[in-house]
């Protein structure tokens, strides 16, 4: 076991030295394997006087461990990832330090308290909880002088005791399967034969109701939803709510500020909108629906759409029910067309079925929406530039959970603080963590105004020690203004470095839009992440051949299935731009497949001689960013990117594609 480290090292060395060129760019994300997290041991020890310790170490993304066990024993354990270290102590106290190790040697250590003693534990202090989040969960903390760990015994019939231990002074967790009174056990225990127990009644609560709001709605234009209930939108005037012929008890009701509907002893809610023109929803593309039913709930819940004046309804599953928290249910509105509706266009009333009675439940965000019309902004490396996500992706400083104040006026969602007195200019940050790679040029792009005139500071940096970054200090005013600004990396980068922008060096508001990050002095490409469809993406050199886009899991781009392997160019993708001769470029793409395949990518002229230059490209089922640098010896206004990928079958599917010049 000692050596298993070298091993490791051995097998990537060895994968390496294997590789060619382009196999070392699909093994990058082995640098990007991160360090092993929540690093602890349990401790187990013997309760007869002789002082043997078992110590099981854990940690998230570790695959071996050296235990270090703190009392002069020089030589460390090497214990794999799921077993345990063995050890006798005297009596006493020792830090044990455990070192946590991932696939690529990466280390994460911490040191923990063992304490060993031939006492029997004292002053044994139990501390037993109803979790407030989870149903028929109990935590449990057990403090003890000359004890090491604790055993929980549950009181259940049938189960076998103890259920579950951990180390003195922490906090474990157990769910009963049943809600009720059960008579526990605590059991304290050190390196002496006698222990001491703590025994109880303890009353086992079940949740019955959320304890948490359902998840915000995203912000959608007004033109995009068609609200029922909902906090988030401007809902519909319902003429009944609930209707005279409904079979549930209806309440509503506020949690925690927001509200909801409660449903007790539910067959179905009805409602009307009203039983002249109903609601058209037929543009719309999704239904959605927020419920939380407690445990014990397991009925099928439906929702059924009705036409009471063309005629006809259709009714569709929120599928397999799930209980003890809030549950997001999207429904793709072409499921109501396998029914006798008429149509979508007059919609008059609504139900919420139930296969059976369901004693309760509670519903939130009842809407139609559709997918907002395609933004025309390309934010290359970057995601949700634009911010129509909201702060998706945006965070103040490094904090992942700060995120970045936006507002949206008429429609337009973008990143706005006021910075009231002067001070350091990053006690004020906007940032998005993003990968840049060492001695690379980028360009970065933003709209910025204010409601005074003022400088900022715009760039690339580390998001940690030592802080290395290039920045620009850009004067901005009231005007909204695009600027550009040149970085480079040189002697840096990492994998979550960010795009940053201080502003707390000068008082004034600041409002920030449409940022987009690209390699090398810009982006050439239009529509690099095919957001926009097809345009300006052709098929060969025939303007009036759009290339194949496809939308999944919300994200557009290009997919072509490849039937049989022919020549290269029999299939392909292409994009005219001017390429200048002697110049040059910075190609990057994403690519992946069904199969592992290969393709060309490459620029080169769309008409006689055909001059090109281009890379084979080997892609996988994995999504990959590739990146190639290309010096054109030929030129032309209407050059072209060019993806051949006729020689082998099978999908090929390709995203965010930018060429610069370096």
């Amino acid at each position: 076991m000692k050596n298993i480290q070298k091993i490791i090292k051995i097998f990537f060395l060895l994968l390496l030295v294997a590789c060619t060129e382009n196999d070392l760019r699909d093994v990058s994300f082995v640098n990007d394997i991160a360090a092993p997290a929540n690093v602890a041991a349990v401790y187990n020890i013997t309760q007869d006087n002789t002082g043997s310790v078992t110590i099981t170490p854990n940690a998230d993304g570790a695959v071996s461990f050296e235990i270090f066990f703190g009392d002069g024993t020089t030589a460390p354990a090497i214990v794999p990832q799921g077993e345990s270290a063995y050890h006798v102590y005297r009596e006493g106290t020792f830090d044990v330090k455990i070192v946590a190790i991932n696939l690529t040697g990466v280390k994460t250590e911490v040191t923990q308290q063992l304490i060993v003693s031939f006492k029997a534990p004292q002053n044994l202090v139990v501390v037993i909880e109803n979790d407030a989040a989870i149903s028929k969960r109990v935590n449990i903390t057990a403090n003890a002088d000359f004890a090491t760990f604790f055993e929980f015994s549950s009181g259940e019939t049938g189960v076998t005791q103890p259920v579950v231990s951990g180390n003195i002074g922490t906090t474990i967790s157990y769910t009963y399967q049943n809600a009720g009174t059960y008579n526990i056990v605590v059991e304290a225990k050190g390196g002496a034969i006698a222990t001491t127990k703590y025994e109880a009644s303890f009353v086992v609560t079940e949740i019955l109701a959320p304890t948490q709001n359902a998840p915000t709605p995203p912000n959608r234009s007004a033109g995009d939803v068609i609200s029922i209930f909902s906090d988030a939108y401007t809902n519909v005037t319902l003429s009944e709510l609930p209707t005279t012929w409904s079979a549930t008890n209806f309440e509503a009701i506020t949690i925690g500020g927001n509200n909801l509907w409660k449903l007790t002893n539910l067959d179905f809610l009805g409602m009307v909108t009203n039983y002249t023109t109903g609601i058209n929803v037929s543009s719309m593309e999704t239904l959605h629906i927020d419920y939380w039913v407690p445990d014990g709930i397991s009925n099928e819940l439906l929702v059924k759409i009705v036409n009471t004046v063309d005629g006809g309804e259709d009714i569709e599953s929120f599928g397999a029910t799930v209980s003890g928290s809030w549950q997001s249910i999207d429904i793709d509105m072409s499921g109501f067309d396998g029914g006798n509706l008429a149509n979508k266009e007059k919609i008059t009333q609504i139900l919420i079925d139930s296969d059976g009675t369901a004693g309760v439940v509670y519903i939130d965000n009842f809407y139609f929406y559709k997918a907002s019309a395609a933004s025309t902004f390309d934010d290359g490396l970057l995601t949700n530039g634009d911010f129509q996500n909201g702060s998706n992706s945006w965070i103040v400083g490094v904090d992942d959970n700060a995120p970045a104040p936006v507002v949206t006026l008429s429609g337009n969602t973008y990143y706005s603080v006021n910075v009231p007195n002067a001070g350091n200019a990053w006690e004020v940050n906007l940032s998005q963590k993003t990968e840049i790679l060492d001695g690379t040029t980028y360009t970065l792009t933003f709209d910025a105004w204010s409601n005074v005139n003022r400088s900022i500071i715009a760039g690339i940096g580390l998001s940690g020690d030592p802080w290395s970054n290039d920045v620009k200090t850009v004067d901005i005013n009231s005007s909204r203004t695009t600027y550009s600004v040149t970085v480079s990396a040189n002697g840096w980068g990492a994998a979550n470095a960010r795009v940053l922008f201080d502003l707390g060096a000068q008082a004034g508001e600041v409002n920030i839009d449409n940022v987009s990050l690209f390699k090398g002095n810009g982006n050439l490409v239009q529509n690099g992440n095919f957001e926009n469809g097809s345009s300006p993406w052709i098929i060969g050199v025939d303007d009036n051949a759009a290339a194949p886009v496809i939308l999944t899991n919300g994200n557009n781009h290009y997919s072509v299935n490849v039937a049989n392997a022919g020549n290269p160019w029999d299939v392909n993708l292409s994009q005219k731009l001017e390429i200048i001769n002697g110049e040059t470029y910075t190609l990057t793409f994403d690519a992946w497949s069904n199969v592992n395949r290969s393709m060309i990518a490459g620029i080169g002229l769309s008409g006689d001689p055909w001059s090109s230059k281009t890379e084979t490209v080997n892609i996988t089922t994995n999504r990959i960013t590739y990146t190639y640098t290309i010096t054109a010896d030929f030129g032309a206004a209407n050059a072209r990117v060019l993806f051949d990928l006729g020689a082998a079958a099978g999908t090929v599917n390709i995203d965010n594609v930018s060429l610069s010049k370096n």
